[in-house]
């Protein structure tokens, strides 16, 4: 593939037009998805699809073995995205985004294991890109979780997990300038708690290990979605609990020292 090379433990997908990389212990079961013509196409059509709302639509969908995974379409943001909507110059960011991924997890931040990424022809110049990543069992975005919550219930499971993630990227270094709260998962784990990972991290980039300014720029990015949300949608996140999740990244760096 031109200008990237394969990570490993994944192998090259290119034919017909197609370029891409597969995680090769899913290597069969990815091909044999892709032959529906695209992965958003055979995840889109799957009797078993669970649509996912974000920057466009989502599948949860079973592989032909049954591995569970989630199929994204890269789309822009913003002003870009009413113009080209999925259409990319070049390779796409699904090259990139897989190798930040796992960068990340490497550096101990959680983020779902991305097993492929496929790109396509879209015209003169442009490629379309699906990214495909492991399902994380039992989770919900951080906007959804907090909608969920009754009156009454604590939201102190969610914030906590919060505030590790953000000391986590913090730690690594890790700037994340679409850093929402739609693009925080919130999964619960095998000991009656949550874990948070982050997601859509194409575009997230390495400063200094540790700095104050990317823990700040990260915790402002955070904030604004989070006061979006309370003034659009009437989320239940306060300026106490924006506190309460800097306040927890602040003392879990303090004890990592």
């Amino acid at each position: 593939m031109r200008g990237f090379v394969v990570p490993p433990g994944y192998v090259a997908l290119s034919e017909s037009g197609v370029e891409g990389a597969a995680l090769a212990s899913l290597e069969a079961p990815l091909r044999e998805a892709l032959a529906e013509g695209t992965f958003y196409e055979y995840a889109e059509h799957h009797p078993e699809a669970e649509p996912l709302t974000g920057r466009g639509i989502a599948y949860a969908v079973p592989l032909p073995t049954g591995e569970r995974v989630v199929v994204r379409r890269s789309r822009h943001g913003g002003l870009l995205g009413s113009i080209r909507d999925d259409k990319f110059l070049g390779a796409t960011r699904a090259p990139r985004e897989l190798e930040m991924s796992l960068t990340l997890r490497r550096l101990g931040v959680s983020t779902p294991e991305i097993v492929a990424y496929a790109t396509y022809p879209a015209g003169p110049m442009f490629r379309r890109a699906d990214v495909v990543s492991r399902e994380v069992p039992r989770s919900r975005d951080l906007a959804a979780a907090l909608g969920a919550l009754a009156r009454g219930d604590s939201k102190r499971s969610l914030l906590e997990s919060t505030g590790k993630l953000l000391e986590s990227l913090s730690v690594a270094g890790a700037r994340h300038p679409d850093l929402n709260i739609k693009n925080v998962l919130i999964a619960d784990n095998d000991f009656g708690g949550v874990e948070a990972f982050v997601l859509d991290v194409d575009r997230v980039w390495l400063d200094r290990a540790g700095a104050e300014a990317v823990l700040a720029a990260n915790l402002r990015r955070l904030s604004r979605s989070a006061v979006k949300w309370r003034r659009l949608q009437g989320l239940p996140i306060e300026e106490a609990d924006l506190l309460a999740i800097e306040s927890t990244a602040r003392e879990l760096i303090t004890l990592a020292q």
